[in-house]
């Protein structure tokens, strides 16, 4: 049997269910991408973004109250959205930024975002700007219909692998010609984490071979529709964790579908048991849809796990989906050998006369819902 199918076959017949539930929110009126959550000495620490970073604290997830916003020094690249964090043995935080710079298209606003780093030595209170780590490597175009971008790369998340060798980054690239435009990803050495830049190297044609800044990628979850246009249609936003009790890593994702402004079709979800093959990662479901969500814009969905120090990185069989930072929804995994819910490995279909032609996110919108990103207005989509 081949790696490739040994590791769908040990997928198969996990499951998930999302139910309704009373509702729980973060306490910051505003949340406009991933919050990031560490501990810290028994207290929760969870961070989200409006283009100055924003803090909440707790003595879990269900008690968080704001904090001081963390401070960051130098500051020049501001406007920043901290998506991701990670505390290490040494409690030493270290956190990841989307930042969008100013003057990139004189004229119409749009501009490019680019993915910086971060270390706090004092328990996430300041932080240290590393640097900026990740910039596409494809031309910008200033006409792009999207709203907001005229390129770049942005919206991410970032987990270390099981076996600490490496910090992947899963990340919107907007930039290039389709077959580039999508999900993409990036990873860094485990050993690299307090000096970042120049040692992340992007996932391109089948090798880790084209560096942070400036390379190609090859994106594992292509746009179906460009996002140079107004009616793209595409996956975005990843937030990845690492399945403790399904022992496997899991993303959701937004999908944009297919007007102006990025409206949101739906929360799709996609699963791999090897971070080191994106060739790996599972056809994206749906698991909720956009009409079900009372409120709007229904971006940035996540899911965080609700055990004794789980995270939004680390969850367990138990979770709570938050989308722009309101969780309205239980989340329960199950094993293969346990009635469920949502397959999160569709059955196969049934093979084609001839050889197959669709490449993965048509075959996601076959399988039952378009799949791609949304955004409001500034960074405010």
């Amino acid at each position: 049997m081949t790696a490739c199918c040994f590791a769908f076959g040990a997928l198969q017949g996990q499951s998930i269910r999302i139910h309704p539930t009373s509702t729980v929110a973060y306490p910051e009126p505003v949340v406009d991408g991933n919050s990031p959550g560490v501990w810290v000495d028994g207290t929760l620490r969870v961070y989200t973004s409006t283009g100055d970073p924003l803090g909440m604290t707790g003595a879990d997830l269900f008690n968080l109250r704001p904090s001081a916003p963390p401070v960051i020094a130098p500051g020049n690249h501001y406007p920043i959205w901290i998506e991701s964090a990670w505390r290490d043995e040494d409690g030493n935080i270290y956190a990841w930024y989307h930042h969008e710079p100013g003057g990139v298209c004189p004229g119409n606003g749009l501009t490019a975002p680019k993915i910086g780093a971060l270390v706090s030595t004092d328990g996430g209170a300041t932080f240290t700007d590393l640097g900026i780590i990740l910039a596409t490597g494809d031309p910008l175009n200033c006409d792009a219909e999207n709203g907001f971008f005229a390129g770049g790369h942005g919206d991410f998340s970032v987990i270390l692998d099981q076996e600490r060798r490496y910090f992947y980054f899963l990340f919107g690239n907007y930039s290039g010609p389709p077959v580039h435009q999508g999900v993409a990803i990036a990873r860094m050495p485990f050993e690299n984490r307090a000096n970042p830049v120049g040692f992340i190297s992007k996932y391109y044609v089948g090798a880790w071979t084209e560096p942070g800044i400036g390379g190609l990628v090859t994106p594992i979850f292509p746009v179906a529709v460009s996002w140079e246009r107004s009616d793209t249609n595409a996956l975005w936003g990843p937030a990845i964790h690492w399945n403790t009790y399904l022992k496997r890593y899991i993303v959701v994702l937004n999908h944009a579908c297919c007007k102006p402004e990025w409206p949101q079709e739906g929360i799709y979800l996609s699963v791999t048991a090897d971070l080191a093959d994106p060739g790996l990662w599972s056809t994206p479901i749906r698991i909720v849809d956009a009409r079900s969500i009372d409120f709007s814009p229904a971006f940035y969905p996540q899911i965080f796990g609700t055990g004794p120090g789980e995270t939004d990185t680390l969850v367990g069989k138990y979770a709570r989906l938050y989308v722009k930072g309101i969780s309205n929804w239980d989340i329960e995994f199950f094993g293969a050998d346990e009635p469920g819910g949502l397959p999160l490995i569709p059955d196969p279909p049934e093979p084609p006369e001839g050889p197959p032609e669709r490449d993965r996110t048509e075959h996601v919108g076959h399988s039952g819902g378009s799949m791609i990103r949304a955004r409001p207005n500034h960074h405010q989509r």
